[in-house]
């Protein structure tokens, strides 16, 4: 479950002004909104690396406001993965575990389950560099899911990619949440992704955010 209350958040070019929502737990939720109407910036709040002016975030019923970025129990995929650039895609998979100072052979083991899961298996000792945009989405997807959050926040993942790209994406997307259970927060400009993935729509404009039946 993610559930903000009277968030609010003042910036140049756009004010936040009490935001309250819900997504249920274990459902997919899709945030829309034009560029620069602060969508990205809610993400942030979420995660921790922003602090509102006002207003309390609860995720799993839990208030986080005042927790820290690690203590939220947050997977997080920032815009385009923003992937360590000299780090082997196996390293960038088990970077969270090695934080924790987790067994060696519990991270292979893990690393290695998240990239079968991600279709990555191959890519386990290239570095981002030449990767594709749909490769380096997987990886950082796979990255975000380590530590086996129960809340996943996802800035923008489909909008550098090809259609046919974004669909295989989109399937992923959809069988990871329901086979982790997991709540999930989308954040996108693109209409078809909401419809295509958001179980909850939900619609950022003027510094508010409403919600949408989906279809």
């Amino acid at each position: 479950m993610i559930r903000l209350e009277n968030i609010t958040w003042k910036a140049p070019g756009f004010v936040l002004n009490e935001v309250s929502f819900e997504v249920p737990a274990s459902t997919y939720g899709v945030l829309m909104g034009k560029t620069g109407t602060g969508k990205t910036t809610l993400l942030e709040m979420i995660c921790g690396l922003r602090t509102p002016v006002s207003g309390r975030i609860f995720l799993v019923e839990v208030d986080v406001t005042s927790l820290s970025p690690g203590q939220r129990g947050i997977g997080y995929v920032p815009q385009d993965g923003a992937l360590f650039p000299t780090m082997a895609v196996r390293e960038q998979i088990g970077f969270g575990l090695r934080l924790q100072k987790q067994p060696a052979d519990a991270i292979l083991s893990r690393v290695s389950e998240l990239a079968e899961e991600t279709r990555v298996s191959h890519l386990l000792d290239r570095k981002p560099q030449g990767l594709s945009g749909g490769e380096k989405q997987r990886v950082a997807l796979a990255r975000a899911l380590i530590m086996r959050p129960k809340v996943l926040l996802l800035d923008e993942p489909l909008a550098s990619l090809d259609e046919d790209t974004q669909d295989d994406l989109i399937a992923l997307l959809q069988r990871t949440q329901q086979d982790h259970g997991i709540t999930v927060l989308h954040v996108t400009h693109s209409r078809r992704e909401a419809r295509t993935l958001g179980q909850v729509q939900l619609q950022l404009e003027n510094g508010s955010v409403s919600s949408h039946t989906p279809g």
